[in-house]
């Protein structure tokens, strides 16, 4: 795998799984469209089962763990098969717990201050979030002059329109974002309208 989770696609899809049959289905789709790494969010009780099974059954795929919140969910999906890990936020317990895994890992960040005691950690790539809420594009333009060394994955509330001005910036080296697994299309299985949403997201940095 690459040094960093940020530079394996321009986008990593951020997926729910209710049903975890519709893991591998979902996650072939994905790469397929060009997109392998896939973070499978812990906010269903199909999440664990879903990453065990892309993990085992869809060797192109980096799968990852997100909503990372305790030492207990790094294990967890460490064990699983997770290949990264993504929280929202982070204490020095969930940090700790990040580091020692093994893997990579991008902890959350949303403010300044959050950023330059992640750097004073040795960690300099992060998750941007919520990045619309949290002052969008300007926000990550502001914190790349006085802290060049910051990369960051920025996700919540970014779309198709709005992901090439994030993808410009030079502190951000890929984005996160759901809308190529749309609901309807995961709850109707069209897993080739996924793939199509998928290329387009990987066509965003050419």
């Amino acid at each position: 795998m690459t040094s960093s989770v940020l530079d394996l696609a321009p986008v990593m899809p951020v997926v729910v799984v209710e049903d975890a049959a519709d893991a591998v289905p979902l996650a072939r789709a994905l790469v397929a469209g060009g997109l392998p790494a896939i973070e499978v969010t812990l906010r269903t009780a199909a999440a664990l089962d879903a990453i065990r099974a892309i993990a085992s059954e869809v060797p192109d795929a980096v799968v990852g763990a997100g909503t990372v919140i305790s030492a207990r969910n790094v294990s967890d999906t460490v064990a699983a098969g997770a290949r990264f890990l993504v929280s929202p936020g982070w204490t020095d317990a969930v940090l700790d717990a990040m580091k020692a895994s093994g893997v990579p890992f991008l902890p959350g960040v949303s403010t300044t201050s959050e950023v330059v005691a992640l750097l004073e950690r040795g960690v300099t790539d992060m998750k941007f979030f919520p990045a619309e809420a949290a002052g969008g594009t300007a926000y990550l333009k502001a914190l790349s002059a006085p802290l060049p060394q910051a990369r960051f994955c920025p996700t919540g509330g970014i779309s198709l329109a709005s992901a090439p001005a994030y993808l410009a910036l030079p502190n951000v080296g890929c984005v996160g974002g759901s809308w190529m697994v749309p609901g309807d299309a995961v709850a109707a299985r069209d897993w080739a309208r996924v793939e199509r949403l998928a290329a387009e997201a990987a066509s965003l940095r050419g």
